[in-house]
């Protein structure tokens, strides 16, 4: 599959932009007119540059209302375009995009559209130019792209085609099947664009919310699908407006970008496989080798099975080790090579790390998840453009394969051992071969502050690098703003993991201000409560009002009810079981949380989290 990317997508200059496309990976780009108007790179200078970098020119673009103009306005976008095909000469470029009229169409006849389009089409074979004519989801008469591409059968020019734009079709809700029936010749150029389900105006919704294949909600393995069965072989290239990524560094957010596409790339073979077309008998072995275009697979891994360890960096360790102490881990020693320790509860492993530590408040530094194949499961994370992070090892030293992820999160690939032990723990200490006989307890999840501009992008990297699906994100108030939180897990929920997106004005300091947290299950939250308030816990406080709301709601028995506000214990119920749950105090920007889970449920208490946030508001404040 040949990758693209309309430079509209990134912040900076044109130079910086192309140099940014061309590191990352891309075959082609787009060229967005306003980025070469404003530009000090003479059109010349452009073609060169694209040249040495290895970059084809696929697209120049926009050409904005043409079609179904009066005589006079015609004849002057002709000429306006003429001027565009020159320009266009000198670049080396040879395709042009024309959206669907939206502002200066005045006439609703499509016998006039396309005598209008016939003429481009001569002027534009004229200077050995395409025309690639798109149907906006907001065009004037013409917003349907099965309507666009009957004004290109009309006019029958071989200069004129169409452009397929993910967005324009999928924001509109139109069936994509109709476009196998499209002639694949006809289909000049294909652009991709992800985005979230979002009631408002559709033109408002295209200029500011689109994202990344992958980092939304529209189902672009299926378009992808549909334009590969119809024989298509052109660039795919991305075109998202956001205003988060035209403001993010741009080498960053090109790399994303690139993951996005070889992301959407396995999972459209996915779906030609899953999906034979009608009236077919392809199998999975056949179906994505008998079309035209060719697309290239990620090696296979399995969502992961497990959290194997969770580490928190500090330079002053002391208040997590009595904090871990007093929840009831024990101490396992300190690694034989390494300045690190290591906490067990269970099967919850808690690593302490004080290596390059210095001045270095408590915060989640490492994740280690189990999977099937570790060294599998990194060359998939590489080839998703994903940082390789090593770390220094001794003989007989477990090996771990680590990535970096986009908030800088170090993720290692362990390999898991089905008893839920772990083997690198016999490097601690005497070693921990087996559980001790204490509470059972695992990681339950791991909720995770993240920049800004990087958000989206944390979607898709655990969604392509680890298999983990996203789930519908929610906001949650907080008395410095709404969060937003998304939940990535598992099928099993063996494995959940919480992005949350800090207030904006945290968000600078988001992992000082905005906490994260580590949550542990057990399997008696009231027994693990009162053990940890005799070793001296200091509880979040929860306020009486919360526990008065509570019995509004619930209904509890009463005795229940004074113990969970005996213990600060917070409480949520839903059709398929209850949810009982308690925080620790802050430790720089760490906090611990242990839970019970009773009957199905599988949520995280999130009626409880306004409480949570007001009152670690308070205490940040306070302190």
């Amino acid at each position: 599959m040949r990758t693209g990317i309309a430079t509209v997508c990134l912040s900076g200059t044109l130079r910086e932009k192309m140099q940014a496309c061309a590191i990352a990976g891309f075959d082609g780009i787009e060229i967005f007119e306003q980025d070469l108007v404003t530009s000090p790179l003479s059109p010349e200078d452009v073609r060169k540059m694209a040249a040495d970098l290895g970059l084809g020119l696929d697209l120049y673009q926009p050409f904005r209302d043409f079609d179904g103009v009066t005589p006079d306005l015609l004849k002057a976008n002709l000429k306006r375009a003429e001027a565009k095909f020159k320009l266009m000469a000198r670049l080396g470029m040879d395709t042009i995009l024309v959206c669907s009229n939206v502002a200066t169409a005045t006439i609703d006849d499509d016998e006039l559209r396309a005598a209008q389009l016939a003429e481009l089409a001569e002027l534009a074979g004229d200077h050995g130019v395409k025309v690639a004519y798109e149907a906006l989801a907001w065009g004037k008469y013409v917003n349907d792209y099965e309507h666009a591409y009957r004004l290109v059968e009309m006019v029958d020019h071989p200069n004129l085609g169409t452009c397929l734009d993910s967005f324009h079709i999928l924001s509109r809700d139109w069936d994509t099947a109709p476009i196998e029936d499209i002639n694949a010749e006809k289909i000049f150029f294909v652009q991709v664009a992800d985005a979230p389900k979002l009631s408002m105006d559709v033109l408002s919704w295209s200029r500011h919310y689109r994202v990344f294949p992958g980092e939304g909600q529209f189902e672009l393995a299926k378009f992808m699908g549909h334009v590969v069965r119809a024989g298509y072989t052109g660039p795919v290239s991305l075109e998202v407006f956001n205003d988060v990524f035209r403001q993010s560094d741009v080498e960053r957010t090109a790399v994303d970008a690139m993951r996005s596409l070889i992301w959407l790339e396995e999972q459209s073979a996915k779906w030609l496989a899953s999906s034979p077309a009608a009236g077919t008998a392809e199998t999975q072995q056949n179906s994505r080798r008998r079309y035209p275009m060719e697309l290239a697979t990620l090696p296979k891994v399995n969502e992961p099975a497990g959290f194997n360890f969770a580490e928190v960096k500090a330079d002053d360790t002391v208040q997590l080790e009595k904090l871990l102490g007093q929840l009831g881990f024990e101490f396992e020693g300190r690694h034989r090579t390494k300045d690190v320790q290591l906490w067990t509860m269970g099967q919850a492993r808690v690593i302490i790390n004080e290596q390059a530590a210095s001045h270095t408040e408590p915060a989640i530094a490492a994740l280690g998840f189990d999977v099937d194949s570790p060294a599998i499961a990194s060359a998939r994370a590489q080839q998703l453009k994903a940082p390789v992070v090593a770390r220094k090892v001794q003989a007989d030293e477990e090996v771990f394969q680590g990535i970096s992820a986009p908030d800088s999160t170090e993720i290692f690939l362990c390999q898991g051992n089905p008893d839920g032990t772990a083997a690198w723990t016999h490097e601690f200490g005497e070693g921990l071969e087996h559980p001790r006989a204490q509470q059972n307890a695992v990681i339950d999840h791991v909720n995770l502050a993240q920049p800004w501009q990087h958000f989206d992008e944390a979607v898709l990297f655990y969604t392509s690098a680890l298999a983990l699906e996203p789930q519908p994100f929610a906001e949650v108030p907080s008395p410095s703003g709404l969060v937003r939180s998304q939940v990535m897990q598992t099928s099993n929920g063996a494995v959940r993991l919480v992005l949350n997106l800090a207030p904006a004005q945290q968000a600078e300091k988001a992992r000082k201000t905005y906490q994260e947290h580590i949550a542990f299950a057990v399997d008696d939250l009231v027994a693990t409560a009162r053990s940890a308030q005799e070793r001296g816990l200091e509880f979040l406080q929860i306020p009486a009002n919360y526990y008065e709301d509570l019995d509004a709601r619930f209904d509890l028995e009463p005795g229940f009810l004074d113990t969970l506000q005996e213990l600060n214990l917070l409480y949520d119920r839903d059709a398929k079981g209850e949810f009982l749950h308690f925080y620790t105090a802050t430790v720089g920007s760490v906090f611990f949380e242990m839970v019970e889970r009773r009957g199905n449920y599988d949520g995280y208490g999130a009626p409880n989290a306004p409480v949570r946030h007001a009152v670690q508001y308070d205490s940040l404040h306070r302190a």
